[in-house]
């Protein structure tokens, strides 16, 4: 009998890239007993790693190649982490699964093993967040936040150089390439709200192959699938950016949707914050709902001033 040809994945050709596209890999190959193989790519945005995201003028800087091999047939799904998609759709691309999410909150790397409160007036701290720096301003207003760009190993690797003397990662990235003792704290959503999306993969295959997303169902999480929709609904509905100083995070407690929100000033001098929670199944709606609270506290006049 012949072996099926294979399941081609793409994916963004850096270290976590691939290795989260391998746990689907794997995934995908238990469920359909069919073999799987990665197809790494470089997306504009890494091609530029020393670029401020605010210079591109294009939407999708980390996913547009990865998703261009999937409409041109070239590879059958793409692999996203979710909170480097656009809050638009993809005309032709439809989401086909969405994995149970690894931990989405944000961590503190350190050089001297300090945490937040312990680190020392003036410490240099590296992101390039403007959801991350406008909450540690707010937190902390004693620290010199900077830019930080560049793969999960360059960061790391800027942080041992002494350019930073810490730097904020998503814990789910370092997490998922086995250095969780890097991280010296979680911080708590009161502190760092995620971003939409964040610790959370999305699986891309073509809407017009019911067949693909068929065999992708048995790996989606509903409840991560529906805190994301609810997250991303709040960010579209805000004209949400990697600029703009957002965030929204679900989650599910006794079976119900607990969504929660902010917006702020680039140096935290002002913020937001809504929470509302409803059924899982109206995600989008609570989303909405959510969105158009922040918007009666103030976040219209926030996001208008940062034109």
């Amino acid at each position: 009998m012949a072996t099926p040809s294979p399941w081609r994945i793409a994916t963004r050709r850096s270290v976590l890239a691939t290795t989260q596209a391998g746990h689907v890999a794997a995934a995908l190959e238990k469920a359909t007993g069919r073999p799987a193989e990665l197809v790494p790519m470089a997306t504009t945005g890494d091609e530029h790693p020393d670029r401020a995201i605010e210079s591109f003028d294009a939407k999708g800087l980390f996913v547009d190649r990865v998703r261009q091999a999937v409409l041109d047939r070239e590879c059958h799904l793409v692999v996203h982490s979710y909170k480097d998609l656009p809050t638009e759709p993809c005309n032709g691309l439809v989401i086909g699964a969405v994995p149970p999410r690894v931990d989405p909150r944000d961590a503190l790397v350190t050089r001297d093993g300090h945490r937040l409160a312990t680190l020392p007036r003036d410490a240099k701290v590296g992101t390039s967040s403007a959801r991350r720096k406008a909450q540690l301003a707010r937190a902390r207003r004693d620290l010199l936040i900077q830019p930080l760009r560049g793969n999960l190993d360059t960061r790391l690797r800027k942080l041992d150089e002494g350019q930073y003397d810490a730097i904020i990662l998503a814990a789910a990235g370092l997490k998922r390439l086995g250095l969780a003792d890097r991280i010296r704290a979680e911080l708590p959503s009161e502190i760092s709200l995620p971003a939409a999306g964040q610790g959370a993969l999305g699986i891309e295959c073509l809407a017009n192959r019911p067949d693909v997303a068929a065999w992708l169902a048995p790996l989606n999480d509903a409840d991560t699938s529906a805190c994301v929709r609810a997250e991303r609904a709040v960010s579209r509905a805000l004209a949400g950016s990697c600029e703009v100083p957002l965030g929204a995070y679900g989650e599910i407690r006794a079976g119900q949707l607990w969504l929660r929100g902010f917006v702020a000033l680039p140096d935290g001098s002002r913020i937001v914050r809504a929470e509302r929670e409803g059924s899982p199944d109206d995600a989008e709606s609570l989303g909405l709902a959510l969105a158009e609270e922040l918007r009666s506290q103030g976040a219209e006049e926030i996001l208008a001033s940062l034109g």
